[in-house]
């Protein structure tokens, strides 16, 4: 398994790109099939605003809802095309992604997640791109049975695949020892987020406290995640009532939207505890709701790497967190926060209390946090060390690609 990349030549040709007698920029298509705007969907514009253009040229495959959902996000120079691709065996939008490849001559295709991977990458090979990418964000944890519990899938679907992104150490280890993929293809690149954004000494709207009902003094967690099962929020819920019986005016602020948002506003209700809890909804203006919180909470079932927790501690707030997947590589038990078994009520709620009673510890992990994030999960340090591995995959496929199958006239077109 390899680390982030370093070096902004890596490969055989050394530190000048034009080495490989490449000609830059090189268009890079990343390619997804969900229609939601999530965790995920947020790493590939960082992407896709952050990648160098003297370098790459990124363009964008994703389907109509998703399109709409990144509204004015993308930046302008991105070309994006409405594609909802599930399988390469739906014809006509099989036909529609390999027109894109072959008309705008991509060298490098990015899938995001095994379905994406799955459904792009042979008609990526059957277009002779050179370098294929996929992305794992996610332990799958809705693979049961033979055939999907066996990976029998992904290992025929990695003849296609040149190299995987994995987000965390601890997905790393998923794709090696559960999926057997061969290591030397697996690079670690962790999420990051735009450290400058998130300040510890931002304060929130003078409205904003208010408006939700709350009094100066109410202590307030805040957790930011999409109102989905795999986050947890139910557990969270039944949690609350321990936490309230110390601390009567805590208040609960999930910032989200997703498929259960009736059903736990239905849940606390029937725990009596809906005057302390608000759902407020998907909000951009993260940076506002962590600086109204003492403390987040991430109560997820599973986790790639949460760039939520990366948020909050940039933010200077410390995160009480599920030691689930790659959660534990940011958020430090006892140092930049608290982590507690998955699905389990009570040590969530013990965890919670322990820093709600404590604010020189909160404080003292709030700025261990940011001392941590900021050494190594910056949105920067994610596009560069990217970069560095979309250099050294391309260097290599193509001077293999030279020998074993040469470029087509029009690919050659693009390389030297």
């Amino acid at each position: 398994m390899a680390e982030e990349p370093s070096g902004a030549g890596a490969g055989s040709s050394g530190s000048d790109p034009d080495a490989c007698m490449i000609r830059w920029p090189v268009p890079v298509l990343h390619f997804s099939n969900v229609p939601v705007r999530a965790g995920v969907e947020e790493h590939m514009l960082r992407l896709l605003q952050g990648l160098d253009r003297t370098y790459f040229r990124p363009l964008l495959a994703c389907p109509p809802e998703l399109v709409r959902a990144f509204r004015q996000d993308v930046p302008a120079d991105v070309e994006v095309f409405p594609v909802f691709l599930e399988s390469p065996w739906h014809t006509a939008a099989a036909r529609q992604l390999a027109r894109i490849l072959r008309e705008r001559k991509i060298l490098i295709l990015h899938s995001h997640q095994f379905r994406a991977g799955l459904a792009a990458s042979p008609i990526g090979r059957w277009c002779r791109v050179p370098l294929i990418i996929g992305t794992a964000h996610v332990r799958e944890t809705w693979r049961k049975g033979w055939l999907k519990g066996s990976f029998v899938i992904d290992r025929l679907a990695d003849l296609f695949i040149d190299r995987y992104i994995a987000v965390s150490h601890a997905i790393a280890r998923y794709l090696i020892e559960e999926k057997r993929l061969p290591e030397e293809k697996i690079t670690v690149i962790h999420n990051g987020c735009d450290l400058q954004r998130f300040n510890p000494d931002h304060a929130a709207p003078g409205g904003l406290r208010p408006g939700l009902g709350f009094a100066e003094d109410d202590p307030v967690i805040v957790v930011l995640a999409r109102l989905d099962p795999q986050k947890g929020h139910r557990f969270l819920l039944d949690a609350l009532p321990a936490v309230r019986s110390e601390f009567p005016r805590v208040r609960l602020v999930c910032a989200g939207e997703g498929e259960l948002r009736g059903e736990l506003e239905h849940q606390a209700q029937a725990l009596g505890i809906d005057d302390s809890v608000r759902f407020v909804g998907f909000q951009s203006n993260t940076e506002d709701w962590l600086a109204l919180a003492e403390l987040t909470v991430l109560p997820s079932l599973y986790e790639g790497l949460p760039v939520v927790a990366v948020e909050s501690l940039a933010a200077g707030k410390p995160m009480v967190a599920t030691a689930v997947d790659g959660t534990p590589e940011i958020v430090l038990d006892g140092k930049t926060g608290l982590t507690v078994p998955a699905a389990r009520p009570q040590p969530l709620a013990g965890a919670i209390c322990r820093l709600l009673r404590d604010p020189d510890l909160r404080r003292q992990m709030g700025r261990a946090g940011r001392e941590w994030v900021m050494k190594g999960f910056s949105h920067e340090h994610q596009v560069k060390a990217t970069e560095n591995l979309y250099r050294r995959g391309l260097e290599q496929r193509l001077s293999k690609s030279a020998i074993e199958n040469p470029l087509t006239e029009d690919r050659r077109q693009s390389v030297h």
